[in-house]
């Protein structure tokens, strides 16, 4: 190994190297294509480039190069906590727990000041309080919801999901967007329609 010139620079690479293990965290959700289910890198990677595509819809002003990183960083507890499938009543009982001893392991891999800075950042993410955080929420939640759309329910038929269960989720992407929400709502009954999702 390369000496490091510092031990800062040590551990940035540190955390550069444990999150690619993000790679490796498997999602329900299959890619739109249904060849297989989508990682949660690449999830990240696709609702952080959905915020800068879909700004315009954001009910209040956001900064959305911070949207983005909220969305590029809020599944990195998943390399420790799993993926919860948001439908898995039994996993999200102890979801919370798991996730923040994730962040503060993965987190504190971080020189203090960006260990600091990635963990607020994570827990306004997860608080749901600010216009950014109800953005990039409204964006987490829209993404799946396309996905079993492009893919006949792939997901939603073999876990029995019901329409009931999908508008549960509709209210967070309304928090953020009204446009995109009243979207998502058009595109359930669609689905119910075309027999995508249980009625």
């Amino acid at each position: 190994m390369i000496p490091f010139p510092d031990s800062r620079l040590a551990a940035q690479i540190a955390f550069v190297v444990e999150i690619d293990r993000l790679k490796t965290v498997l999602r329900q959700t299959l890619l739109t294509d249904s060849s297989r289910r989508e990682n949660d890198a690449e999830h990240s990677w696709h609702i952080a480039t959905m915020a800068f595509l879909l700004a315009e819809y954001a009910d209040r002003t956001v900064e959305i190069g911070r949207v983005a990183r909220m969305l590029l960083i809020h599944d990195i507890v998943e390399i420790d906590a799993g993926d919860t499938f948001i439908h898995d009543e039994a996993g999200h009982e102890d979801k919370e727990e798991r996730e923040r001893k994730a962040a503060a392991r993965l987190f504190g891999l971080l020189p203090a000041d960006q260990a600091g800075e990635y963990a607020a950042l994570w827990q306004e993410y997860e608080a749901r309080e600010t216009a950014d955080s109800r953005f990039a929420d409204a964006l987490d939640r829209l993404q799946p919801l396309l996905h079993n759309f492009e893919t006949e329910g792939a997901t939603w038929k073999p876990f029995g999901v019901t329409r009931a269960q999908v508008e549960r989720l509709t209210p967070r992407i309304e928090a953020g967007s009204k446009r995109l929400g009243a979207y998502a709502r058009a595109l359930v009954d669609e689905a119910v329609a075309r027999g995508y999702l249980a009625p």
